[in-house]
Parts: structure tokens; sequence; C-alpha cells
């Protein structure tokens, strides 16, 4: 298995360094074009979620180094960036990537979601043309052992979202939403989820902004909401207590300038805000201004982690059934590997056998004599199944390569001087 694993995730890096590695889905598609320029990388999958941009990769330590070399070109990463950037490689990679497709290497133990983005970014390579014999079984496997460790344990009970996080600290900071406004912004999962939360613990009013206005129309909808499009946020944010965002995009949706506008509007009546997005929709410098709260992805951590104790005891388990499966998925393939060697092998045999069997029916129907003919013959059959053999090993004599000797004396079993 040459399995190689390139990148950085929520375990390595800050948000200000995951954001240089973020990659949109057009980005993932002339990436996997250019990695095919690179002659020894034979496959390629790349997953880019808001905790992680990781490339799996076929290839050999060539190749390996290569792809580093073109990832910094393509994302344009500095020297300070790049030093965040990990390597991992054969059994220790098949078990990340099996950890990631489970939820067991995610900032939320256990979440659903990271398997299906994972299923995503295999389903795209396959599209591209970028996947082959190493990866075909080998992201089986580890769609199985998700599917496994799913069934047989209970990683996914009591589930914790980075939207219920969010919610969770928003009711930390107002104690109750009825009086409340909330605006939230883009329209996927994330949203819907916090749109949900929000709902069930009975918000005041909810506003969604997204450019797709009939998406935010749809959200809003559901949850007796209101639809706003994104570029008439600015009378909108007057209004708003709790400010949550998620979309991707790689500009600023809010700037410094209007939420400086929204609080002398307000007249300093604080703002609680969640910047969910990777890269984030809010400008950084936002948290400079009084009398707004706001929070990254990463500060939402603390109280994921509180509310996901009671999946612990299932990770153990879920971990054990991990390390397990891929032990016997690896001797699997070492066994399907030599398995294929042996065969070559007996088809070398075999070839010379033919050779030799034809040469000798022709002799005999020539009428040469049959002890004659018997005697040579099985001696080519020697000469040509030692010929490479006997090379080999004054080639490892010639340069003292006492392994090398070593190896061909065990496999024909010859005594040592």
């Amino acid at each position: 298995m040459s399995l190689k694993i390139l990148g950085l995730n929520h375990n390595t890096a800050s948000l200000i360094i995951r954001e240089q590695l973020v990659f949109s889905d057009e980005e993932i598609k002339s990436a996997l074009d250019e990695l095919k320029l690179i002659i020894s990388v034979k496959e390629a999958v790349i997953l880019s979620t808001c905790n992680r941009s990781e490339l799996y990769l076929n290839t050999d330590h060539e190749g390996l180094e290569k792809a580093k070399s073109w990832l910094i070109k393509f994302k344009r990463i500095d020297y300070k960036t790049e030093k965040y950037l990990f390597i991992i490689q054969d059994e220790a990679a098949i078990n990340h990537l099996s950890r990631v497709a489970c939820g067991l290497d995610s900032m939320i133990l256990g979440e659903p979601q990271i398997l299906g983005q994972l299923k995503d970014a295999f389903r795209l390579a396959r599209q591209h043309h970028f996947i082959s014999d190493i990866f075909n079984p080998l992201f089986a496997h580890v769609f199985s052992v998700a599917k496994k460790i799913r069934t047989n344990t209970k990683i996914g009970n009591s589930p914790v979202s980075v939207a219920y996080a969010a919610v969770t600290l928003a009711n930390q900071f107002f104690s109750g939403f009825k009086q409340h406004t909330a605006l939230l912004i883009g329209a996927g999962m994330s949203i819907e989820l916090t749109a949900k939360h929000l709902s069930n613990k009975g918000i005041g009013r909810l506003f969604i902004a997204n450019r797709d206005y009939k998406k935010a129309q749809k959200l809003a909808k559901k949850f007796n909401g209101y639809a706003i499009n994104l570029a008439n946020l600015d009378g909108i944010l007057e209004v708003a207590d709790i400010l949550i965002s998620a979309t991707s995009s790689k500009n600023f949706i809010i700037t410094k300038s209007q939420i400086q506008e929204a609080i002398r509007a307000r007249k300093r009546k604080p703002i609680f805000a969640v910047d969910m997005a990777v890269p984030r929709d809010m400008e950084p410098t936002i948290g400079d201004l009084e009398d707004i709260y706001i929070y990254t992805i990463d500060d939402l951590e603390k109280v994921i982690l509180e509310g996901q104790s009671s999946r612990q005891s299932a990770a153990v388990n879920a971990n054990n059934i991990l390390l397990e499966e891929t032990s016997r998925f690896i001797e699997k393939q070492k066994s399907l590997a030599i398995n294929s060697k042996i065969i070559e092998l007996r088809e070398y045999g075999e070839k010379i056998k033919q050779e030799v069997l034809k040469q000798s029916q022709k002799q005999l129907k020539k009428g040469d004599n049959i002890d004659q003919v018997l005697e040579k013959n099985t001696s080519n059959i020697v000469n040509k199944l030692l010929h490479l053999p006997s090379i080999k090993l004054k080639e490892a004599a010639e340069k003292s390569d006492t392994e090398s000797i070593k190896i061909i004396s065990e496999l024909f079993n010859l005594e040592d001087d």
C-alpha cells in the first residue's frame, strides 16, 4: 500500500492557517487535473472542509515531494504556513483516513457529515478518472469500516454540531431568545441546523440571507422566518442581536464598517456573532470593536467538547474496531499482492516449459533419439530457470551484497559456506 497523506487540519493548524489551504469545488477539479501531470502520482483524492484540507495520494516518496511543491505553488503558501503541513504514510495513513471517515478525527467527535464529504471527494476524483487499482479497494474498506462503527457503537449518539454549539453559546449570552432577533447568513446544512435550534428555543424573529434568494425563501418558510438578499443586509444588521454566518464565499460578507454602522444605530446594544465559515465571512478586525462579541469555529471547540463527553467511551470501542479492521485489510492486500507475484512466477515457469516442450516435439517428429532429447531439453529447462538467479548472485558477489546473497540462498535452500 502506497498511501500518502499531505495536508493540515484543526488538530495541527489554527483557523487563520487553515483558511489559506481551503479548496473550492472548482479548485479541486483544477487541482486533480494538475496532479495528474505528476507521473509518479497514480491516484489522488482531495478533501477540503472547514476543519481540514488533506490530499490522499497513491505515490512514492518522489511523487510526494513533487506533490508538496505543487501544493505550495498552487495555493501560494508562504513558509509560515508550509511548516504546518503534515505527512502521514502507509499503515498510519490508512488508520488516519479511517478515523476521518468515522468522525474520530473530527472536532465534533463522531459527526456524520464528514463521511458524506469524503464520499463526495472520492466520487469527484473518480469522475476525473483519478481512481484505480489501489484506491478503489482502499476507500471501499474505509467506507465499510465507517458503516460498521456507526452500526456497532454509540459514536453517533447525543449529537453535537457546530450549529448546536453556536446556539448553546448564544443562549448563555442572552439567557433566552423570545425578545431577540437572529440573522443567519447562508443556506447550507450548518445554517439550516442553526435555524432549527433557534426555532426550537423560541427565537423572537429569524432572518435568513443568501445570494440565492429562492434558497433563502425556502429555508425561511420552513422555520417561519423572513428571507432577504445579501445586498440588503445593512438595514437588518441594525436589528440583529444574533448574527451567525456560514457561506463558502472567498471574500468577506460582513465588513468592519458595516458593523460599526449597525452598533451606532443600535445605540451600543450588544451583538452576539458566530462566524462558522472557513475562510471567514466576517472581517477579523470586527473583533476590535466594542459591543460585539464574535466567535469563530475554533472558539466553539470548548462547548463542543463539553457536549460530547458521552461519546468518549464509544470512541474507544470505535478505535479498537478501526485498528482491527485496518490490520485485516492490510494483511488481505499483502496476500493479494503476493498471490499476483506467485501467478507471475508460475506463468514465467510455464512459458519456459512450453518453449522446451515445443522444441522437444519438433525434435521427436524429426526422429531424434528420445533419450538424447530428454537429456538435452531437461538441461535447457534447468538452465533457463536458473539463469536469472545465477546472474543476480554474481552481481551481488561483485558488490559484496551479502543480504541479497542470503535471500537467494534461502530461496533455493542452499547450505551456507
